[in-house]
């Protein structure tokens, strides 16, 4: 058994690569469904946002695993696998659980130490729980991530300061407006990454906050503790063009503010320019729309200047995080250690029951013919004993033969050593 975690992010593949790799909400189950039922993989669990796209899968041996689920990837979004192996990585068993455990406490984000990723990883974990994709190991790995994530969070300063894209997407806004006091804002979209950039444009000043969304409930939720408004995505050209920033972040397939809506809102705003945001992946705003000379785009991409400065405030507590996973790995290698030794033990025990069975089976039988009991009693006794002994015998010899002392020892120390003399 092997444990996988294959995928792609922020730091490996571009914008671009991502959006054609990531996986929408809609087809996951399914996707779910296509990577469990592959030969090579016993559990699978799948995490996509709109920095990485990763895939834990435990497998029967890693050669053939990784390879069979790289070919997959690229099958299922229609990718060649060759230009999918160069930008995407992979990890195996204890570096998987490292690598996981650093995702979850937000150490891999683009942003150090992001908080929304954890929450990410538990409806990644929920979802493949429910396509039946988690199973023992993989049960395992996540709830020591889990557990990890929640220590670093109380134990270290990691998560005190609100920096996210969301924040870094604010702050970049504020370089940009000295007063937020007069800037109106148009976000597109209703989940969790938009609340908190609707939360920390408040917070900054902004006069006007307008949410646009799907169903207009669901953006009332949002917008209505924060004394905005809320609209339909129908609604957004017009909103458009009262807006002075505009951040997106939906799951979108297709683009929502194409070039010639962004032209026309312009013309009615007399080029007073706009500052953009597009979080989502895929993108939510046409590139095209950043050629325009009055609108100033930034993607995800573009916020590392930003996300860069955050970093360098959490570095202290990223590395007490850092001692806290290993510990966490340390754990779950113990945990498996002892599961891989239970498993054993039971094989080992059940041969054990069903040599005892069939030796008593027929000693039962001898009695019942009217043989003498003594004789019958150590009959079973040197049958059970030669029985039980011969499998360990033959291994022995085969080892000694083989010079294999690493096994002649561990042997004495399993079968002689542990093993009480009641002749003492």
């Amino acid at each position: 058994m092997t444990l996988l975690a294959l995928g792609i992010n922020h730091r490996t593949a571009t914008v671009e690569v991502r959006e054609q790799v990531a996986f929408d909400p809609a087809v996951l189950d399914a996707a779910l469904g296509e990577l469990r039922g592959l030969p090579e993989v016993r559990e699978a669990a799948v995490l996509s946002t709109c920095n990485r796209t990763e895939l834990y899968c435990v497998t029967e041996t890693a050669a053939d695993g990784e390879a069979a689920i790289l070919q997959w990837l690229g099958r299922f979004h229609g990718l060649p696998v060759d230009d999918l192996a160069t930008c995407a990585y992979h990890y195996l068993d204890h570096e998987a659980a490292r690598h996981l455990m650093r995702v979850a406490v937000g150490l891999d984000s683009m942003v150090l130490g992001e908080p929304q990723i954890l929450g990410q990883l538990k409806d990644a974990y929920q979802t493949s729980r429910l396509s039946k994709g988690i199973g023992k190991e993989l049960e395992c790995l996540f709830q020591h991530a889990f557990a990890v994530a929640k220590q670093v969070r109380t134990e270290t300063g990691i998560g005190r300061n609100p920096v996210s894209v969301a924040y870094a997407a604010v702050s970049l806004a504020s370089r940009i407006f000295d007063d937020f006091g007069r800037a109106r804002a148009l976000l597109i979209g209703a989940g969790e990454t938009i609340e908190l950039v609707a939360r920390h444009l408040v917070e900054a000043g902004v006069s006007q906050l307008t949410v646009a969304n799907r169903t207009r409930e669901r953006g009332e939720l949002l917008a209505a503790p924060l004394g905005g408004r809320a609209i339909t995505l129908d609604a957004i050209p017009d909103a458009l063009a009262e807006a002075d920033i505009v951040i997106s972040s939906t799951a979108a397939p297709l683009p929502i503010l194409g070039k010639g809506m962004v032209e026309r809102a312009l013309k009615k705003r007399r080029h007073r320019p706009v500052f953009m945001v597009d979080i989502a992946v895929p993108r939510d705003i046409e590139p095209e729309v950043g050629q325009l000379a009055d609108i100033f785009l930034y993607t995800v991409d573009d916020l590392q200047e930003v996300i860069a400065e955050n970093r360098r405030h959490r570095q202290v507590a990223a590395d007490q995080a850092e001692s806290l996973i290993e510990h966490g790995v340390g754990a779950w290698l113990h945990d498996l250690r002892i599961r891989s030794g239970g498993e054993l033990i039971h094989d080992y025990r059940s041969r054990g029951e069903a040599h005892r069975e069939h030796s008593l089976a027929q000693a039962l039988t001898r009695l019942e013919r009217g043989e003498d009991p003594e004789a019958v009693v150590r009959r079973l006794a040197h049958q059970l004993t030669n029985r039980l002994m011969h499998g360990p015998t033959v291994a022995l010899r085969e080892a000694a033969s083989a010079e294999r002392h690493d096994l002649l020892e561990a042997a004495g120390a399993l079968l002689l050593e542990a093993t009480p003399d009641k002749t003492r």
